[in-house]
């Protein structure tokens, strides 16, 4: 077990080689994925879309895009239904709640069940589950029977699938991939999530404006049907697992691994600084859709998509940005370029095309620096956990992300209720200048973690 002085990387002892084999997506063929210098020379190495060029990664990049694409869909769909079941913003904030309270609850023992079972055929389990619980929402929706507690509901249940898959993939990215390339997998599989958080909303609202918010919920069930066919086709080797430890003693291991290391310790305050304000602008964005900029299905969509091109661009200039300046200055950075972009949007209210533009340039400017914050520490942990560990101190990581949501979609809704929609996206704002300056207290470059 390391000390809290020890470096940790990525490049893991306890596997021999967990790199020895990607799959083609053709069939159910396996090829051979060497990923020494010979395939993938220093070149390739340093470039953002390298992972892209293993067949199984791709596959899966591929597929989780379209899967992401659908999760968006329904994001919008359960968002904008529960105005109209329920416009209370506690409740439209619960939303939210709902689907992140499953990873509160759940994440670390989810951690450790992924290290302990095959996870390919967990992540087959967790798209069926939450095919089956879309599926059933889109029913519900159909034939007009949906309550705003039944879609709570059927939410979290979604979630409860969600909670399984994230940690279960999190902990598969860095076998896909040899290590050189962990950081660059993690930054595309954002870059996929954003293109689908560029995409989605917009689709959705164009789905729900044209055939209602039951086609969203089926179009978010069918999303998951790549991935599982990916999933039915890859065959993997065995690698090292905690299977021989007791749960306890497994779950014991995890956190002791996540406790003594000063960096994931560092990595997991920064994820409360960063969440627990900025979680106001997805706790409320259906209500300023809708109440501050009187705008439609499709207008929240447009917010949303403003959101998630910043986030792509964000993702091309990550890189340059890590080399340029340190973490912590990135992500302190990052933080009040956010905080800039949600006072900017409290201003937004009113029903001009001045308004409108300042809604979506604010939009844009805290995708990109969502993006940068939170992969910087995603990355950061990930290339801290050793594999046999890897699900369980993400587990500990999604928990932490999750807490820190939920805990900021309860306050930012109950403050909404009291003081309006503008104090409260101006309150965040302050809130978030506070703990970027609070982040450097925790610095997560190991080097500057490790000299504190």
């Amino acid at each position: 077990m390391p000390d809290s002085e020890t470096p940790l990387n990525h490049a893991d002892d306890q596997d021999a080689d967990p790199y020895d084999l990607a799959v083609a997506t053709s069939g159910s063929e396996v090829l051979p994925a060497k990923h020494g210098k010979s395939d993938l020379d220093a070149e390739d190495d340093g470039a953002a879309w390298a992972p892209l060029r293993l067949p199984i990664f791709r596959a899966f990049w591929i597929a989780s895009l379209v899967s992401n694409l659908g999760t968006w869909i329904h994001e919008v769909g359960a968002g904008w239904l529960m105005t109209s079941l329920d416009p209370d913003p506690q409740m439209v904030s619960a939303v939210r709640i709902a689907m992140s309270g499953p990873m509160i609850f759940l994440a670390i023992p989810a951690g450790v069940l992924a290290d302990r079972v095959d996870r390919r055929q967990l992540l087959i389990l967790t798209q069926l589950m939450m095919f089956s619980f879309a599926s059933l929402l889109s029913l519900l929706t159909w034939q007009q029977v949906i309550t705003s507690w039944s879609l709570l509901a059927l939410t979290f249940s979604i979630g409860l699938g969600l909670v399984l898959h994230v940690l279960t993939w999190q902990a598969t990215v860095p076998v896909l991939v040899p290590p050189p390339q962990i950081a660059r997998a993690i930054a595309l599989g954002s870059i996929s999530f954003n293109l689908a958080r560029a995409a989605g909303p917009a689709l959705g609202g164009v789905l729900i404006a044209t055939a209602g918010v039951w086609v969203a919920f089926a179009v978010n069930a069918l999303s998951f049907a790549g991935v599982l066919l990916v999933l039915l086709l890859w065959k993997r080797e065995k690698t090292e697992s905690s299977r021989g430890l007791s749960y306890q003693e497994a779950l014991k291991e995890g956190f002791v691994y996540v406790c003594r290391d000063r960096t994931m310790r560092n990595v997991l305050v920064g994820v409360m600084l960063f969440l627990m304000p900025a979680t106001a602008l997805w706790s409320l964005l259906p209500l300023v859709a809708r109440q501050q900029l009187a705008w439609g299905a499709e207008g929240y969509g447009l917010l949303v998509t403003s959101i998630g091109v910043g986030a792509v661009v964000a993702a091309r200039a990550l890189h340059a940005l890590h080399r340029r300046l340190l973490m912590d200055r990135t992500l302190a950075g990052s933080m009040i370029c956010f905080a800039i972009g949600l006072f900017i949007l409290g201003h937004s209210e009113g029903d001009t095309w001045l308004h409108d533009a300042i809604a979506l340039v604010a939009c844009f400017v805290m995708g990109a620096a969502w993006m940068i914050c939170l992969t910087t520490l995603n990355a950061t942990a990930q290339m801290t956990l050793a594999n046999h560990l890897r699900a369980r101190g993400m587990g500990v990581y999604m928990t932490t992300m999750a807490l820190a949501m939920a805990l900021g979609s309860l306050i930012w809704g109950q403050v909404a209720s009291q003081f309006g929609l503008a104090w409260t996206q101006w309150l965040a704002a302050g809130t978030l200048v506070v703990t970027a300056g609070c982040s450097f207290l925790f610095p997560v470059d190991q080097e500057s973690a490790r000299a504190e």
